[in-house]
This record gives structure tokens, sequence and C-alpha cells, in this order.
């Protein structure tokens, strides 16, 4: 007959010691031992037997909680049937091998603990939180990925004082910034599109290209890295941004205010005499918005959502003047008040404008379904940003601009800046955003796991979003595939329909 020992149980009989063998048999009979006990305090009979000046219900907890629990006989009867059930399962895997006695060290438990007269809680069918428990990780942003390969480099070396310096620019953003520049520049109405006399103009030149986009990159430059200095100690209380190089001490204070004044005065040197002085202009002002208004009001109000749209909507601005600084202004010396008006405030720059609206109307739902996952580590390192203040608001206004992008496209269909066929194919675009937006919204931005989902979902749309739209209106330009077909048929030979003359003779002259 197989044996178990059992290694450290507590007495259950007096006489039987700790390191007794207990037969199988036995193991049956305390079980069946403990079922009749536990019918006998809960059977009719037996509460027809307890009855007296007591109640059924106080002597049946009494039965339960001072009997049982007092001689252990419960647990001690569990851990034997614990066992029983390992001791078969290595009888099982040891087939080869007679088991005439196994020996199982059973596991601390603190179920003996628990009191029998209270009933075990129900299991509750709980909230679901927005991560069940595990913080959504966002992608980890240029600087931060830069800062760790400057560190890993050696001390002094260029390849570390190169990434160092390149993560204080923020390069991923100030991609999107030079990105949005450019293709408005590109989508500026050139008279005689595709012409000789059109292609050779000093505002479509490469190099006024060239200055436009280093000019740009230097003034956001310096204040991406203005925004890093005011916010270093910031910037250490958040997972996003506390491997910054100002954070992990890769670059001095000191270093980075000279780094950044000097980006900031060559960038408004190179806009001023390689574009003109309107778009440096706007470069300044918008590296002083961004990095004395904008970086400053996080930490007192959530308007400052709305004056970091005002920064994204500046660039299409610089663009659009890049390209109308050669066919709106005159060749005559003019005043900066004069230049500025006409390439701002005349009927033509209505293009440069829908554009910026565009840029300021994204950045509600990107940054607002960005910002969700982490809007707790906002509010604690001292941001008052509306996803923390009001997440319901949160969603609402990533809806209202989403929506927005409809409007905003149809315009630039209407002042001639594309066809009329950019609002269908974009209208396919900014459908899904809105879709998304909606998504968001309906899940009230609060922490259950569809509103991160959704939120994610809305970021990752919102990315994609930019581009094809910027991509489309380019593609779509007003009198592109006119001039690619007037190019084409002179190639071929064909005359021009436009160059064709006609004589008009009245026939009663003759």
């Amino acid at each position: 007959m197989t044996r178990l020992r059992l290694l450290g149980w507590p007495l259950l009989t007096p006489g039987l010691s700790e390191q007794s063998s207990i037969c199988t048999r036995c193991v049956r009979k305390l079980g069946e031992k403990q079922t009749f006990t536990q019918r006998l305090a809960t059977s009719a009979t037996a509460r027809r037997h307890i009855s007296g000046s007591r109640t059924v219900r106080q002597t049946a907890q009494e039965l339960d909680g001072r009997y049982f629990l007092a001689n252990g006989f419960e647990s001690r009867i569990a851990g034997i049937r614990t066992n029983w059930t390992e001791a078969r399962k290595v009888q099982t895997d040891k087939t080869a091998a007679p088991a005439e006695s196994v020996s199982i060290e059973t596991k601390t438990t603190t179920t003996t603990d628990q009191t029998l007269d209270t009933p075990s809680p129900r299991p509750r069918r709980r909230r679901q939180s927005g991560t069940d428990g595990v913080v959504p990780e966002l992608p980890q942003d240029a600087s931060s990925a830069l800062s760790s390969i400057a560190a890993s480099a050696a001390p002094l070396s260029f390849r570390r004082r190169m990434a160092t310096y390149l993560a204080l620019t923020k390069p991923r953003l100030a991609f999107l910034v030079v990105l949005t520049t450019t293709a408005s520049y590109s989508l500026y109405p050139v008279p005689s599109l595709l012409s000789t006399a059109a292609t050779h103009t000093p505002s479509l030149s490469s190099l006024t290209l060239l200055f436009l986009t280093t000019g740009t990159f230097s003034t956001i430059a310096c204040a991406n890295t203005l925004n890093m200095l005011f916010e270093s100690n910031h910037d250490a209380k958040m997972t996003r941004t506390r491997n910054r190089p100002l954070v992990r001490g890769l670059v001095s204070s000191r270093a980075a205010v000279v780094f950044a004044l000097a980006a900031g005065a060559v960038g408004t040197g190179i806009l001023w005499y390689g574009v003109n002085p309107t778009t440096a202009m706007l470069g300044a002002a918008n590296a002083v918005l961004y990095a004395c208004i904008y970086t400053p009001l996080k930490r007192i109000h959530p308007v400052n959502t709305w004056i970091g749209a005002i920064v994204g909507g500046i660039p299409p601005l610089m663009g659009w003047c890049a390209a109308g600084g050669h066919y709106i202004t005159s060749s005559s010396p003019q005043s900066l008040a004069d230049e500025a008006s006409a390439l701002l405030f005349s009927p033509a720059s209505a293009g440069g404008w829908l554009l910026a609206a565009l840029l300021f109307a994204w950045q509600f739902p990107h940054f607002n379904a960005l910002a969700h996952p982490i809007r707790h580590e906002y509010f604690a390192a001292g941001y008052r940003m509306l996803v923390s203040l009001n997440p319901r608001m949160n969603t609402r206004v990533a809806l209202r601009y989403s929506l927005l992008m409809f409007p905003i496209c149809i315009g630039l269909s209407y002042v001639n800046v594309t066809d009329r066929y950019f609002v269908v194919t974009s209208s396919a675009i900014n459908g899904w955003m809105a879709y998304e937006a909606f998504r968001f919204w309906r899940s009230g931005g609060g922490e259950t796991k569809t509103a991160v989902l959704t939120a994610r979902g809305l970021f990752w749309a919102s990315v994609w979003h930019l581009p094809l739209v910027l991509v489309l209106a380019m593609a779509h330009k007003k009198g592109l595939w006119d001039g690619v077909y007037r190019s084409v048929k002179g190639l071929l030979g064909y005359p021009d329909d436009e160059e064709d003359e006609w004589e008009w003779v009245d026939e009663d002259e003759n």
C-alpha cells in the first residue's frame, strides 16, 4: 500500500507524530469525516438538535468558527487532500520506478488564517482599467534616442557632441516643421506653371529653397533648445522626456544657451538675406512665441495648447511668403511694413492662411491623442494641460478640429490653390481621422481600456493624415497637370493650342 510521508505537517490526532506515514485508506476516511461534519452543520436535522436558548444561526457559526477553526480540522484535511493529489501525479509520471513511499513537502499557505464563519468574497466583475495595470509605452522621441547614442560614445568625441547637439534640436519635430514649410512653398500658385520663365525665377530656384529650409531648421532648433533649457527640471519627472540631454547632463546649460542663440541668429540671418525679411521676421517671432510664451504657459493655463497650435501654423506662412516674394512685391525698394502687408494681407495670401489653418487644426487631434496615456505624468510634473484637467473636453476639442479639416480643404480648392478633385481625395483622409476622433470622443477620455485604444487609433491616424493631405494637395495643385500636358505636347512636336493665332475677317468689308 502506498504511503504518504507528510513533512512538517501539524498533528492530526494525539499520538501521531509529524513524520508519521499515513495510508491512503486513512486519508479517504478523514475526507469522509469532513464531508459528514459539513453535512451535519448544514442539514435540517442538525438544526433541530441544536435548538435551545441560542438561535440556530449562532450555533452554526460557533461550530464553524470555533470548533473547526480551533482544532484546525478543515485546514488539515485540505492539506492532506492536496498532498494526496500531488502524490498521485508523481506516481503517474514515474511509472518506471516503484513508488513505495513518496516524500512531499507541503507549501505554506495563508488559508488557515482565514475565519470560516466569514464567507469568502464573491468574485466581483472588476472594472477594466485603461491598460489593465500596465502603462502603455509611447514611441521614444528622437531626442531621447540621440541622448542614448551620445551617452554610449566616448567623452569629448565628435560623435558624442554631434548626437548631443542634434538631440537639442528635437530633430523629428524640426523635420516636420521644415516639411510643412516646403510644402506650402511648393503649393504657391506660380504664373504659367512649368513654363521656362517661371522655372527660372529666383523664388523657385534651388538656392532659395536651400536658404528657406536651412533658416527654418535653425530657428526651430533655437526654439526647441530653449524649451528644453527652461523645462529640464520638469522633463526629469516624465518617462517620455527624462532621457533628454540636459536632464542627463550630457551638455551644460551654458553651452545650450550659446547653441540656441547662435542657431537663432544664423537662421534669422539666412532667411533675411536669402529669402526675404518678412519670412525672417516670421521665423524669429515663432521661436520667441514657442520658447518664451508657450513654454511657461504650460504650467499656468490649458490655453497653452492653442498657443502651441499657432506656433505650428506659422511655418506654412513662411513658405508661402518665400514663394510669393517675387510675385507680389515690386522690384522697387519699399518698406518692411509694405512688404509684409503685401505678402500676408493681400488677396493672394489666402492660400497661405488656409495652409496655416490646416496645421493649426491638425495639432489638436494629434497632441490630444498623444497626451492621453500620459496625462497623469503631465499633472505630476506640474503641467496644466487640458488632457489632465478635463479629459472629456480634451476629446471634444480633438473631434471639433478634426471636422474642421473638411472646410479647410474645400477652401484650398475655392481659392485655386488646388483643383476641384482635391476635395474628393482629401475627404477620404479627413473622414478617416474624423472617425477615429469620434470614437475617441465616444470613449469619454477616462480610465477605460476603450479610451486608451481609441486615443492610440486617433494618434496614428493623425500621423498619417498630415503627410497624405500635403502630398495630395501638391498632386492636385491648380494648373499642374495642364502644364505637364503642354510640356509633353511640346516635346512630341504638337503645337500649343493657346499659341494659335486666328484672324477674323469681316465679310461686309469685301
